[in-house]
């Protein structure tokens, strides 16, 4: 076969540029403000599982349906006798052990994967300060943990205003018990998001940040427990300081008074040291957060 001649490959094309239709972004810059927001109802949704395949969705909504589930149990048992089974701070107390592993899924859900893929130099390249990327996960965490207490609190509240014999002043009056019940839940919502959060984003292995974040609420009860059978009763009444969960349970005490008091033998015995809890679980936020702020420094540097 004959090889073609030099003008015949100086005129053959070597190759065509085509036009695909990039073209320079020319439209507002919205800025720090949306950046964040942005970040935030992603995470918010990602909290529950949306935009995730559907096996990501199971845990999350799991947990959903099952204080969703004991809050209706709660109304119908109630429209029958006519009197509450639980306040609702109570039922925040008793859903808490599930908020624990819904935060233990979702830390490592939000913050995890962006450590183990890579994506923070990304993220860091636009217009977002270090801090506001963890403060909108955490944000977006708290969001979270309060839905998943507040919803079905709302839920025990619409079955009791529905089958109040009272008219609107026991509407009125089931009102003003639900109110401190929503913030009693954001308290809960605070304490686990910020200690989770914090945890979670020390590992970008998903089932190493699970773990510890477990881990870090359970392993400190057995101290709270050792502490209360001393025979100090000023170490019986700060044993609830040993422990997160423990701590909510003291500040609601000393706060709600009969709300979380009254039919609840599991809180901790606080005696007059409620300030004291009250100052602890500030502390132990600001310090949670603090850090978080931190490791995001480390990790942008």
């Amino acid at each position: 076969m004959p090889e073609p001649s030099t003008a015949a490959l100086r005129s053959t094309p070597t190759g065509v540029i085509h036009d695909i239709g990039y073209q320079r972004y020319e439209g507002p810059r919205l800025g720090r403000r949306h950046v964040f927001g942005a970040l935030y109802l992603h995470g918010l949704r990602t909290a529950f599982g949306f935009g995730r395949s559907a096996k990501a969705k199971i845990f999350p909504w799991l947990v959903v349906g099952i204080v969703t589930l004991v809050a209706v149990a709660l109304a119908a048992v109630r429209s029958q006798i006519g009197e509450p089974v639980a306040t609702y701070a109570q039922f925040a107390d008793a859903m808490s052990w599930l908020v624990l592993f819904f935060v233990a899924v979702a830390a490592p859900e939000l913050v995890s994967r962006d450590l183990r893929s890579g994506v923070l130099p990304l993220y860091f390249s636009r217009p977002l300060p270090r801090g506001d990327y963890a403060l909108a996960k955490l944000l977006a965490l708290i969001t979270a943990l309060w839905l998943l207490l507040g919803g079905p609190q709302l839920v025990m509240f619409l079955g009791a205003a529905f089958t109040t014999k009272e008219g609107l002043r026991g509407v009125w009056n089931e009102l003003l018990d639900l109110l401190p019940g929503l913030l009693y839940a954001g308290l809960w919502a605070v304490v686990f998001a910020s200690i989770g959060l914090l945890v979670a984003s020390m590992t970008g292995k998903r089932a190493f940040a699970a773990g510890g974040v477990v881990a870090v609420f359970l392993m400190t009860t057995p101290i709270v427990g050792t502490l209360s059978i001393l025979p100090s009763r000023t170490a019986n009444e700060l044993a609830g300081l040993a422990s997160p969960s423990t701590l909510v349970q003291g500040v609601g005490i000393w706060s709600l008074g009969d709300l979380l008091v009254e039919g609840d033998q599991g809180g901790p015995s606080i005696g007059g040291f409620g300030p004291v809890y009250a100052l602890a679980a500030l502390l132990l936020v600001a310090g949670a957060t603090a850090l978080l702020l931190a490791r995001y420094r480390k990790v942008a540097s």
